[in-house]
């Protein structure tokens, strides 16, 4: 979800101001993803590298994120639609992982959409810790190194059990997946839009699901092999 501090920058607004008109988007989008069928949603919502960013925009956001938790909880119940959460959770501020905590709590029996917050998320730190904890099963023998495969290392990353994602759709225009599920990456189809996020809706939504049913998964095949029955 990338393009806020640029909209609110082109609206003569702080940064803030920006993050503050996305939570729109964010809410048409699990809509329409709930009401699509989509079984699996995970937003980008704030990266290891973010922490960078000026403190006090850092602090805003956060204060943000309690604040849009709370008050989109009810939508979710409404939707049932479940909350989950992936990265770093134990850096963010007590009363995001209290908010956080209680939200994925009370939306925890939904059997819709599955809705995946990545906080303070990067891919590279998905394959980190994802390698730590195979050495450690590996140094305590309840694993072995010629025992490990790609279904090991999934097993391992913070979205063990959750499928790769089919579709993965990056607003603003930015040519780049920043740092993003790298590994669950690896056969994404990937749509662009110039849209900066505060102006995504539930129609450009649809549109991404409609050129996403016109691309054709190959994983490697040719295009003969999959019409053979």
């Amino acid at each position: 979800m990338d393009g806020n501090g640029r909209w609110a920058k082109q609206k003569g607004g702080l940064r803030i101001f920006g993050h503050q008109n996305a939570i729109t988007a964010v809410r048409e989008t699990v809509e329409a993803a709930a009401e699509a069928g989509v079984r699996y949603l995970t937003l980008y919502a704030f990266s290891t590298e973010n922490w960078s960013r000026p403190a006090h925009e850092v602090m805003a956001l956060m204060q943000l994120l309690v604040h849009t938790i709370r008050k989109e909880t009810p939508t979710l119940l409404k939707n049932n639609i479940r909350l989950q959460a992936i990265g770093q959770i134990e850096n963010l501020p007590a009363s995001c992982q209290k908010e956080l905590a209680e939200a994925i709590e009370l939306t925890k029996s939904g059997s819709g959409t599955t809705l995946l917050l990545a906080l303070s998320y990067s891919g590279r730190w998905d394959l980190t810790q994802a390698t730590k904890r195979m050495a450690i099963e590996v140094a305590a023998g309840r694993l072995h190194p010629e025992n490990i495969t790609e279904n090991t290392v999934a097993g391992f990353l913070s979205t063990a059990g959750i499928p790769d994602p089919e579709l993965l759709i990056r607003t603003s225009g930015e040519q780049r997946i920043s740092n993003f599920l790298l590994w669950q990456l690896a056969y994404t189809e990937l749509f662009i839009t110039d849209l900066l996020w505060p102006d995504f809706r539930r129609e450009h939504f649809y549109e991404a699901l409609r050129a996403y049913q016109q691309r054709e998964r190959r994983f490697g095949k040719t295009s003969e092999q999959l019409t053979v029955s």
